[in-house]
């Protein structure tokens, strides 16, 4: 019989060397490495996310006439040992992984690679779009994407006449909570099992059931979004608040990310639900965006530019403060809910991400490989070809603009117009000196003033260093940054 190796991010029959899988031909190895699972001190729901999955699916396929090897082993390697040894496969096959590291390994090992179909476009198809363009645009991608696979298409136009709705999706906050409650899976003896054999000490809450691990419970929740929750995606797509920390976002992601769901039956189903009248255009373009635009972007990225990973254009080289890698409290109320968010679930949406998180990096000068890998640790769906592109790329500008014209900073005055953060906070956003200064203000124009031979000349932020020179307090501001650095690594603010 021939061995199919399944990774623990391929979860799902159509994918690659399991499309054309015959029970009575082909045994499928699945594999929990220990080196893996105690590499990092990864959130306690990543783990479960990932090993549950694993082993639902290792049920589905014995269901369906399989059989299956599915190992615990210390290393890769030795559990792809000891299964030749034991079973003596005519091949080994796989399919080609999500990860560098692990097309390292298949590849070391010897393991016939048969092509991926779980992205939509193929890295060799995205290097070959890449080809010898001076800058990489999403939205040139995005374009591409649509016309090619037509969503959203009327004839060789996009629908409505405008390919990107973004502008229509920058509302604040309600003031009510009017989100449906997403869907739980009720944990059973499996879910009990895959606890008991985590290891100790790792950080975050216990899961509660909002990740699926089987995909009948992603095809559930993939219902409910489009269902009950599309048709408000839209408007309110960057908005963050702390009466919701879902509001619309899909939280398709983790499934996404681990095969149990396919990016083509998302966003047909996205469509549908249009072209059926029961969501507006705006939503169903901003989510199929994110899907065939910025995450299939994010993956031709990983592979196009692998020196991406180590990236620090800034010279940032300060550690994580202690409210981020230690759970000291803070007294920045929007990192106080972020952070509280993260530990309770291990995902927080794209915007708290990007202008929270990512933008208090930046501002701080963190350095970008511990950032990176404290995210690849604390998001369920923190995948490795995601850190790259998203955190190091886009959040912390580190790559020196290869995806962004501009870093994505901004100081206290967008987190108030974007949240309810900021009413409760004992810092003010509008003052960038003083003891009630917010720090994301003070710090916003220390980094323009310490950056200023970088981003001068940039068109895109001429308004901004306008703005820094008519300052006249600049000299109290980089005094007062020098204390807030201090006193947020110290753990003090």
């Amino acid at each position: 019989m021939r061995t199919i190796w399944v990774l623990g991010d391929q979860l799902n029959r159509s994918i690659g060397a399991l499309a054309d899988a015959d029970p009575h031909a082909d045994r499928v190895l699945l594999v929990e490495a220990e080196s893996a699972i105690g590499s990092r001190r990864f959130h306690r729901q990543r783990l479960h996310l990932v090993l549950a999955s694993m082993r639902r699916f290792a049920g589905e396929l014995e269901a369906a006439g399989f059989e299956v090897d599915h190992r615990r082993a210390p290393t890769f390697t030795e559990a792809f040992r000891a299964h030749v040894d034991e079973h003596q496969p005519d091949a080994v096959v796989a399919t080609e992984p999500n990860s560098r590291a692990h097309d390292r390994l298949l590849r070391r090992l010897g393991i016939d690679l048969v092509r991926s179909n779980q992205f939509l476009c193929h890295r060799d198809d995205f290097a070959a779009w890449a080809g010898n363009r001076e800058r990489l645009r999403m939205e040139d991608f995005y374009r591409w994407q649509r016309t090619r696979l037509g969503y959203l298409m009327d004839g060789d136009e996009p629908t409505g006449g405008r390919w990107n709705l973004d502008a229509d999706n920058r509302e604040p906050p309600p003031d009510e909570d009017i989100w449906p409650t997403p869907p739980r899976s009720r944990l059973d003896d499996l879910d009990r099992a895959v606890l008991g054999d985590l290891p100790e000490g790792l950080p975050g809450a216990d899961p509660v059931g909002w990740w699926a691990t089987s995909r009948r419970a992603a095809l559930a929740r993939l219902n409910h979004f489009v269902d009950e929750v599309l048709a408000g995606f839209g408007p309110h797509e960057d908005a963050m608040t702390t009466k919701s920390w879902h509001l619309a976002h899909s939280l398709l992601s983790p499934a996404l990310n681990l095969g149990l769901l396919l990016p083509d039956e998302v966003c047909d189903r996205v469509e549908e639900a249009f072209r059926e009248g029961r969501v507006p255009l705006n939503s169903a373009e901003g989510f199929i965006r994110q899907v065939i635009g910025w995450r299939e972007f994010v993956w031709g990225i990983h592979w196009l530019w692998p020196d991406q990973w180590d990236a620090n254009e800034l010279e940032a080289d300060r550690p994580l403060p202690p409210a981020w890698a230690d759970g000291v409290p803070t007294d920045l109320a929007c990192l106080a809910h972020t952070l509280e968010g993260l530990d309770e679930r291990g995902w927080i949406h794209h915007i708290q991400r990007l202008m929270v998180l990512s933008n208090l990096a930046t501002l701080l000068g963190l350095d970008p490989a511990g950032v990176r890998d404290w995210m690849r640790e604390r998001y369920v769906d923190g995948a490795d070809w995601v850190m790259g592109p998203n955190v190091l790329g886009m959040g912390l500008y580190a790559d020196g603009g290869r995806m962004s014209t501009k870093p994505y900073v901004s100081g206290g005055a967008y987190l108030n117009r974007m949240s309810d953060y900021c009413g409760d906070c004992r810092f003010d956003p509008r003052q960038r000196t003083g003891e009630r200064a917010c720090p994301f203000t003070t710090l916003y124009w220390d980094f323009l003033d310490r950056h200023r031979d970088r981003f001068a000349g940039n068109h895109r932020m001429a308004r901004q260093y306008a703005t820094l020179d008519r300052l006249a307090d600049l000299d109290e501001v980089r005094s007062r940054a020098d204390e807030v650095i201090g006193a947020h690594l110290a753990g003090r603010l």
